[in-house]
C-alpha cells in the first residue's frame, strides 16, 4: 500500500504553475505545454479517498491514452506524448466550466433521482415506468458544473447554461456533436470486448487559436460506466442488478456504510484488503476494456521513477 503515488511536488525547467485536482496533477510549463500526471487517489462523491489504490493512476491514464487515439477522427484533441505510464503531455488550454455527460442507460446517479421521484435530469425527461438500468430511447446529455477539488459537481441544464453565459450557443452546438460522436463510438469500441457503455463525461477546451480539444481522460472506469453485454437482458428480465465495470462497487460500498459524501459523513476506514480489492477491480477493469493484459509498472520509488522521467523528456 505504501508504493501508490498520493501527491507530487516536481520542479521542472520551464515550469509556470500546478494545479491539483481530485485524482489529476497538472503541471503548466512555457510554451503552453501540460505535463498531466495520473495520481493512485480514488474520489468518490465528490470525495478525495484516504488511501490510494496501487496501479490506478497508470490504469487510468493508459486507457485514456488508447481511447484519445482511437477518437481523433472525430474531435482533436490535447494529447501529445505519455512519456510515463501514470503521465501524459499536451497542450494548454482554456477548459469550459462544464463536463459534457452522456447517459444511454438508466443508471446510477439518474437511477438514484428516479427513484426519488425526478422525471427530468438537467432539463432531460426522463420516461415513466423505467427500471434502473433500462436503457433511454435516446442518450441523454445532462451537464455538470466542474467543481473545485473538494467541492460537488452539480447538474445543470443546456438552457442555464446558455442562459448564464457559461458556454457560447455555438461553441454549446459544437460540445453536443462530438459528445454523441465520441459515445457512439465509445459503444463501438465496448461492444467489440463483449461491454455496454452505460454512461460517460468528456472535458473540452478551447486553445489559444480558437480550436475546441478534447481533454483530461475518456471512457476510463472512473469517467464511465460499463455494463457486461452477456446476460444484461436476462438480469433486466428477472430484476437483477447488473455486471458492471466501473467504480460504482465503491460508491455503492460507501453508501452501505453510511456514506455519501454529505455534511457531517465521515468517510469509512478501508482496510488493506478492501484496497488490494479495489486494485484487482481495477486491473479487471483495464483488461476488459483494453483487451489485453495489464503490465504493472515498476513502483518500488514511483515519486522518483515519474519525476526522472518527465524530466528527460522535457530535456
Amino acid at each position: 500500500m505504501s508504493n501508490t503515488l498520493m501527491d507530487t511536488n516536481f520542479h521542472f525547467t520551464g515550469q509556470k504553475s500546478v494545479y491539483k485536482g481530485k485524482v489529476r496533477e497538472v503541471y503548466t510549463l512555457e510554451n503552453d505545454i501540460l505535463v498531466m500526471v495520473a495520481t493512485d487517489r480514488l474520489s468518490a462523491f465528490d470525495v478525495v479517498m484516504p488511501k490510494g489504490i496501487p496501479y490506478k493512476g497508470q490504469i487510468l491514464n493508459q486507457i485514456a491514452t488508447k481511447m484519445m487515439q482511437a477518437t481523433e477522427d472525430i474531435v482533436p484533441n490535447w494529447l501529445m506524448a505519455t512519456p510515463d505510464p501514470n503521465v501524459a503531455v499536451g497542450k494548454a488550454c482554456e477548459p469550459f466550466k462544464i463536463e459534457m455527460v452522456i447517459r444511454g442507460y438508466m443508471s446510477g446517479h439518474a437511477a438514484r433521482e428516479y427513484k426519488a421521484g425526478k422525471r427530468t435530469l438537467c432539463g432531460e425527461p426522463m420516461p415513466e415506468g423505467m427500471k434502473e438500468n433500462d436503457q433511454f430511447p435516446q442518450p441523454l446529455i445532462t451537464p455538470a458544473t466542474k467543481a473545485e477539488k473538494g467541492d460537488h459537481d452539480e447538474d445543470i441544464s443546456k438552457a442555464d447554461i446558455l442562459k448564464r453565459g457559461i458556454v457560447s450557443q455555438e461553441d454549446y452546438g459544437l460540445l453536443e456533436k462530438y459528445t454523441r460522436a465520441l459515445f457512439l463510438r465509445g459503444t463501438e469500441l465496448a461492444a467489440k470486448r463483449g461491454l455496454i457503455l452505460v454512461d460517460t463525461k468528456y472535458e473540452f477546451g478551447k486553445t489559444k487559436d480558437g480550436e475546441i480539444v478534447l481533454i483530461d481522460e475518456i471512457h476510463t472506469p472512473d469517467s464511465s460506466r460499463y455494463f457486461y453485454a452477456d446476460g444484461y437482458q436476462e438480469r433486466q428480465d428477472r430484476g437483477e442488478s447488473q455486471k458492471q465495470l466501473s467504480k460504482e462497487f465503491v460508491r455503492q460500498w460507501l453508501i452501505a456504510q453510511g456514506f455519501q459524501g454529505l455534511e457531517g459523513q465521515t468517510v469509512p476506514e478501508m482496510s488493506d484488503a478492501y484496497i488490494r480489492s479495489v486494485s484487482e477491480r481495477y486491473i479487471e477493469l483495464y483488461e476488459s476494456i483494453m483487451g489485453e493484459p495489464f503490465k504493472k509498472a515498476d513502483v518500488s520509488n514511483i515519486h522518483e521513477r515519474i519525476g526522472t522521467t518527465i524530466s528527460t523528456y522535457l530535456s
